[in-house]
């Protein structure tokens, strides 16, 4: 029997790339069949037109009117078909660019990723560092969420880390149980579209819900407007049969001067109005996961299932604010409007039923859009982990995160960038056992220092964060990163480059020395490169030994080579460095780790063949 190949990114991008084109072919089909249907129906008008003024001009009325009813239903018939298929080609449209999107993600065109605008918190610890938001990040990457929420949820998910272990475990289950069902999570996507092409809004959506509607004893003046129609309706009637007299036009007139005095004019329409557009949104989407949640999907029924509560279906709250958005807009035919109003307490009992739909919907917001963006985050992890087959998924070394005490381990081979595209991004293997460890890693300019230091670190928010990693294998204990590896001075608050170092460093010190949880993984890149290098090298000695004696391990990349002799003084300090060979003069990387301190430097080669003065070599 033969053994199926696995999928590697370049044949899901093949394979991508062969659907985009067959969804090409079946658009032009379905546009050709469009602009057919556009004809008919303007032959179908002209013809009709044409024969019914010519049978009604010859004076067979009877057979002009059969005409007309016959080309009035055939234009209707081939309307319908007709907008059918401009709904399916709409829907075609909006899967080719998802498709498309995906096929972006895997080539890393990030002109082509859809993207939401996100920033990284200030002060995060590892954020900015890392590349995991902003343009051209982690997040840009991986985000294919339809709420405001669903991107908050899965940029959480990468800024805030360690998780609790069972809310790994519950997000990774959901995230592997997601990754098979493609056509759900594009479809996910896809339901928001076609109901518009902003976003759920969940801020916006909240501050809809609770907008105060009506005005202060809303109930009492619709008991008394109802009893006051009933009043008039009876003696009305009584006038008519000759039973009373008028005593009818006194109730109305009371029932006429409240209604006007309680008239919200065009304002409950505009916000009934705002109701269902803020709702339908967001109750097709969940109308939908709703009706894909199966037992057998485990994971995602266990995360849906308080939606499933008596009242707690959204759809059915859409059609609620749908009928009563339909009533109120009696608003747009002024007499029609009228008429009812003096029959009824119109207007005040579906602004009634608005403050109820509006109540009903507020209570339940918060766990809808939770429970939504949970979808969303793991279906964006799952589209990551579809997409990238090779990728391999993590395994934690200890149960709970938040208990590790002394264990610290990482080891990692095959390790990569994800963020470099495949035909560039170079793999190399990393091992950390104990408490104290210090990778010293040195190594000429542009050898891939910094680089592999965001490597180490991106994947590790990934592991952590539930997803794949872009490794052979990573085995870890749960840490909390911090990193140096992005200082900017800051002229608002007057600090220099250097002293802007120096405050970064404290900090990722201060958390190293703090035991309450799981061990630091620090990334320091150039430490202290804002000094001189007397004061740096003395500087630097002092900071290393002190973070090899915290509750922590990880790397400090330097260009200081006299630091590789700490290994004689600090017992967990290990040197390994990147070279560059130098073929027919001209410099080249292979971006390999190497054990052991950097033999070369290429400041000055650097320099000289970019022509600049250096003084010539010493014999």
């Amino acid at each position: 029997m033969l053994q199926k190949q696995p999928l590697t990114p370049m044949t899901k991008a093949h394979a991508l790339t062969r659907l985009a084109e067959k969804l090409d072919r079946v658009i032009a089909l379905a546009t050709a069949a469009s602009s057919k249907f556009s004809r008919w129906r303007l032959i179908l008008f002209i013809v009709g037109a044409i024969c019914t003024i010519v049978i009604y001009k010859m004076g067979w009325y009877q057979a002009g009117n059969g005409t007309l009813i016959a080309f009035v239903v055939l234009f209707l018939i081939v309307a319908i078909y007709h907008n059918r298929l401009e709904t399916r080609l709409h829907r075609l449209r909006l899967w080719k660019q998802i498709k498309l999107a995906h096929l972006a993600r895997l080539r890393l065109d990030w002109g082509n990723i859809p993207s939401h605008p996100s920033s990284a918190p200030d002060q995060h610890p590892y954020a900015k560092d890392l590349d995991l938001i902003g343009p051209h990040s982690l997040l840009h990457l991986l985000d294919t969420t339809i709420s405001s929420h669903g991107q908050a949820r899965l940029a959480s998910w990468l800024l805030e880390q360690p998780p609790g272990p069972d809310q790994w475990l519950l997000r990774r289950r959901l995230v592997q149980e997601l990754i098979p069902r493609s056509l759900f999570r594009d479809r996910l996507g896809l339901e928001a579209q076609l109901i518009g092409e902003q976003e759920i809004n969940g801020r916006r959506l909240e501050a809809v819900m609770q907008h105060a509607v009506g005005f202060p004893n809303l109930t009492t003046i619709l008991a008394i407007q109802t009893l006051l129609a009933a009043t008039t309706i009876a003696l009305g009637l009584g006038a008519l049969l000759d039973w009373l007299p008028n005593y009818w036009m006194w109730s109305f007139a009371a029932y006429a001067l409240i209604y006007f005095w309680t008239d919200q004019g065009e304002e409950l329409l505009e916000h009934a109005v705002g109701v269902h557009f803020e709702l339908e949104k967001l109750g097709a989407v969940l109308g939908f996961v709703e009706r894909h949640t199966q037992p057998r999907h485990a994971a995602l029924a266990g995360l849906w299932a308080p939606l499933r509560a008596p009242g707690m279906n959204p759809p059915q709250l859409v059609r609620k604010a749908a009928r009563t958005l339909h009533a109120i807009s009696v608003k747009a035919h002024p007499v029609i409007h009228l008429i009812v109003n003096a029959l009824c307490p119109w207007d005040l009992w579906f602004t009634y039923r608005l403050r109820q739909i509006q109540a009903q919907a507020a209570a339940h917001l918060p766990t809808w859009l939770d429970r939504l963006a949970e979808v969303e985050a793991a279906s964006a992890l799952a589209t990551f982990a579809a997409l990238h087959p090779s990728y391999r998924w993590p395994n934690p070394l200890t149960a709970d995160p938040q208990r590790n005490g002394t264990q610290a381990r990482l080891s990692a081979t095959g390790l990569a960038h994800p963020l470099i595209p495949e035909t560039h991004r170079v793999h190399n293997d990393l091992a950390l056992e104990t408490l104290g460890t210090v990778v010293l890693v040195t190594g000429s300019n542009m050898s891939g220092k910094s680089t592999f230091l965001r490597t180490l670190g991106i994947n590790l928010c990934l592991a952590q964060a539930g997803a794949p990693v872009c490794a052979d294998q990573l085995e870890w204990s749960w840490v909390r990163l911090a990193t140096c590896i992005r200082v900017d001075d800051s002229l608002e608050a007057g600090l220099s480059f250097f002293y802007a170092e120096v405050k970064r460093l404290k900090g990722l010190l201060d958390e190293a020395k703090d035991r309450s949880g799981a061990p630091v993984l620090f990334l320091i890149d150039e430490i202290f490169k804002g000094t001189n290098n007397r004061e740096r090298l003395i500087g630097s000695r002092s900071y290393i030994s002190a973070l090899s004696q915290g509750h922590g391990f990880g790397l400090v990349s330097t260009h200081d080579l006299e630091l590789t002799d700490l290994d004689k003084t600090v017992p967990k300090l290990r040197n390994v460095h990147f070279q560059e060979t130098v073929v027919a003069g001209a410099l080249h990387f292979d971006y390999k780790l190497r054990p052991g301190p950097c033999p070369t430097t290429n400041a000055l080669r650097i320099m000289e063949m970019e022509g600049l003065p250096v003084p010539p070599p010493q014999s």
